[in-house]
């Protein structure tokens, strides 16, 4: 039953076929026996069985909420959960526990769904590894996945080889590819839900800005931050999409119009597509497994009748850059509010007032924090401000353009890689700082905040190393059904593999139904 998709799931429990107790149960002992991949930093249990119980009554009552009524979910832990700990994997916020709920978990907990706790990730999600974290880092799934051992070639340390788990979302990506839940919440600023879901071999959705309520959404950069969606399929992504989406009175960001239901079409006809392949992402650094996928599935779009053409986005060589002026300089601004006095962590120095809010930050905040509001202090002084911050809102006003003139020239969806490479070992990956690591990790996916569109990282392949790899769709501005539809085209035409853990686990409870999805067409 874990091995299915949401709407499989939700099915069964209509029929009678398991109980959203029993489906609860068989989650919390799941995120037990993986608690080793780190991928929770609260599990909600006595909260999940009550709003099981809860589900259960409507179920036999005949009153079901909808497809996700008796869902386990999950929430990274940068969204605001009434009465359970919200702590940014920080030690700024450890301990403190919010009295309101996030639009987004409102809304899935009003339809139902079960949540099971609160995932971990990088410190104010300020990271793409989910490596730096108070609560120390996820492992990715697929580290211990039959795929991966096969391929690799056995050696003492065997434990020491575990793979990261992308960020900075990457313990939600983690708990839906662990199984311990079907679909999470991740939060994306410059690709921290796109960036995990590759790595881990999901589907990672990024919406339009303005299209998905962020009250309640810890902020970290306010003009690029959108709430992201993790499930294992595009069907699912869109099940979610379809509550989560609508205008919220508590953010002015959001659209007012009306939004229509999100139902994909089960048949998409591609032929009337035109494919953009953006020239400037093929980077020396990509690798050549990705660089062949890539190749592969703008292949399998023509043959599937769709014009595929070479597209140009001009400043694309800026926009690493212009968003760590823009991101650092909201950052600085956001966690002004972080002072020891009215929530959070407080130190005990009170020789002054000032004296307690440097020690308060200087000991509630990690190095890439601080390093991150003092280079937005920087770009933000009075004699930087013109050079620095107004530049940087010039150039993305340009990186804007491209897209918009792009789509206007009758490109429908682009596509492009997520990640210039699989996920590596955690001790390769912490050789470097945290900020060279997000650079180059962000490089396909922060251009796409800065310019406010939907985007949508598809899994498509294993690498001859046994790991996934994903690639990504980028869409017109709230034309995030129509993305969907393209994605879930691809998903059909690829037939990602399931991940396979029974290994994992000594009573093989994890043999999947759905195993017989093991063919893939792009292959190496």
């Amino acid at each position: 039953m874990l091995g299915r998709t949401l709407r499989e799931v939700s099915a069964a429990l209509k029929q009678g076929q398991v109980t959203p107790t029993e489906l609860c149960k068989k989650c919390l002992s799941l995120i037990k026996k993986t608690r080793y991949l780190n991928a929770y930093i609260t599990v909600s249990e006595e909260v999940a069985l009550k709003q099981a119980e809860e589900s259960e009554k409507r179920y036999k009552e005949g009153r079901s909420l909808g497809d996700l009524d008796g869902i386990p979910v999950a929430v990274k832990d940068n969204f605001s959960t009434s009465g359970i700990e919200t702590s940014c994997a920080s030690n700024m916020l450890k301990g403190y526990i919010p009295p309101y709920n996030a639009t987004v978990v409102q809304k899935l907990l009003d339809q139902g769904a079960l949540l099971m706790g609160k995932t971990n990730l990088d410190e104010f999600a300020m990271g793409s590894g989910s490596t730096d974290g108070v609560f120390g880092p996820v492992r990715n799934p697929w580290s211990y996945s039959r795929q991966y051992r096969e391929r690799r070639q056995r050696d003492a340390q065997e434990d020491s080889h575990w793979l990261i788990a992308g960020g900075s979302s990457g313990g939600s990506a983690a708990a839906v590819a662990a199984f311990t839940c079907f679909a999470a919440l991740g939060s994306d600023t410059g690709g921290s839900t796109r960036n995990p879901a590759a790595h881990c071999g999901l589907v990672g959705f990024k919406p339009s800005y303005g299209l998905v309520s962020r009250h309640g959404l810890i902020p970290l950069v306010n003009s690029m931050d959108v709430p992201g969606i993790f499930s294992r399929c595009v069907d699912d992504t869109a099940t979610v999409l379809g509550v989560l989406a609508g205008h919220d009175p508590k953010d002015s960001t959001t659209v007012q119009d009306p939004i229509k239901p999100s139902m994909i079409p089960s048949v998409m006809d591609v032929s009337r597509l035109c494919i953009g392949i953006p020239k400037e992402y093929l980077v020396p650094e990509l690798s050549n497994e990705i660089r062949s996928l890539w190749s592969q599935a703008a292949d399998l779009f023509e043959s599937g009748g769709a014009k595929v053409i070479e597209v140009s986005l001009p400043h694309t060589c800026y926009s690493i850059v212009c968003y760590h002026v823009l991101c650092t300089s909201e950052v600085a601004s956001n966690m002004a509010r972080f002072d020891g006095l009215q929530y959070g962590h407080r130190s005990g120095i009170d020789v002054s007032t000032e004296a307690m809010y440097a020690a308060t930050r200087q000991e509630g905040f990690n190095d890439v924090v601080r390093g991150r509001i003092l280079s937005g202090n920087f770009f933000l002084l009075k004699e930087n401000y013109e050079n620095y911050f107004i530049k940087a809102q010039k150039v993305r006003r340009l990186i804007v353009r491209d897209f918009l003139n792009v789509f206007d020239s009758g490109v429908d969806v682009l596509l492009t890689p997520t990640t210039l490479r699989e996920a590596m070992p955690y001790l390769e990956f912490i050789k470097e700082d945290n900020r060279t690591r997000s650079a180059q990790d962000d490089i396909f996916t922060q251009a796409v905040n800065m310019a406010g569109l939907p985007a949508v990282s598809v899994p498509v392949a294993l690498s001859n190393q046994g790991l996934p790899i994903g690639l990504q769709l980028i869409g017109r501005a709230f034309c995030d059904q129509q993305l969907l539809a393209v994605a879930k085209w691809l998903e059909k035409q690829v037939q990602f593999p399931v991940i396979q853990l029974q290994d994992l686990l000594d009573d093989g409870s994890l043999v999947l139904e759905n195993g017989k999805l093991a063919s893939v067409s792009l292959t190496q």
